[in-house]
């Protein structure tokens, strides 16, 4: 479908023990798909060196890109950054521009910069920065990995500085259509039509409301006259169920 692909790394103890739900994981998938990447594993890590960096060097040569969400706060447990540098074998500095423009962030609303606050600015070296217009510290970038924040908010404002760097091909497009049926019903006509249209990825979801079992049928592809012409066919099938 598509030769552009990405991963993420969701760093954090509070998302493993569940007290956190995850919200990124989502909007980073739909914005890859409007420029035509393929967002094709997420892991879940704690805030653990050796985990991450096993995760972020695994990762990082089997995709396209490898986005980082988490750790890179002003706390002792927030460690992305500095075992990021270790990852990629870089020293972990103070970044100049990163704490001027943390600095002027803070002084403009009023407050007195701490030293929590340029603990922020310490990243690896060579790092270029992705600017966070929501709190002001910045995430990164290093090689192919984006380092971003784990707050919702402020990861959708670095994630969008982030698109600037990515390469684009064609969108991957997503359509669907709900049947009133089990998947078992279905699954026969569905893989052979997935074995008519191999270039559209076709996936089949069941759900059950009131007691009753549904299905819905999704097709994704990056030829949208192809996908159209596999729908066609999708709905003939379903009438025949």
């Amino acid at each position: 479908m598509t030769s552009l692909s990405a991963a993420i790394v969701i760093i954090g103890n509070e998302i493993l023990s569940g007290k956190t739900q995850d919200q990124n994981i989502q909007f980073i998938a739909l914005e890859l798909e409007k420029i035509g990447i393929r967002l094709n594993e997420v892991r879940i890590v704690a805030d653990i060196e050796e985990d991450i960096i096993e995760a972020v060097n695994g990762l990082r040569t089997k995709y396209t890109y490898l986005f980082t969400t988490g750790g890179i706060g002003p706390t002792h447990d927030d460690i992305t950054a500095k075992t990021i540098a270790k990852a990629f074998n870089k020293k972990y500095i103070l970044n100049k521009n990163a704490q001027d423009i943390i600095e002027q962030h803070i002084i403009s609303s009023g407050r007195e910069v701490r030293s929590d606050h340029i603990q922020m600015a310490y990243m690896p070296e060579s790092a270029e920065l992705l600017l966070n217009y929501e709190t002001g510290a910045p995430g990164f970038k290093i090689d192919n990995v984006y380092v971003m924040a784990g707050v919702p908010y402020i990861m959708r404002s670095i994630f969008m500085e982030a698109r600037k760097f990515l390469q684009s091909c064609k969108p991957i497009i997503s359509k669907s259509v709900e049947v009133s049926v089990a998947e078992g019903a279905i699954a026969k006509q569905f893989g052979d039509l997935q074995d008519k249209y191999p270039a559209v990825e076709m996936g089949s979801y069941p759900f059950k409301i009131n007691e009753k079992w549904k299905t819905n049928l999704v097709l994704r592809s990056t030829d949208e006259d192809l996908i159209d012409e596999a729908m066609v066919k999708l709905k003939q099938i379903i009438e025949n169920v």
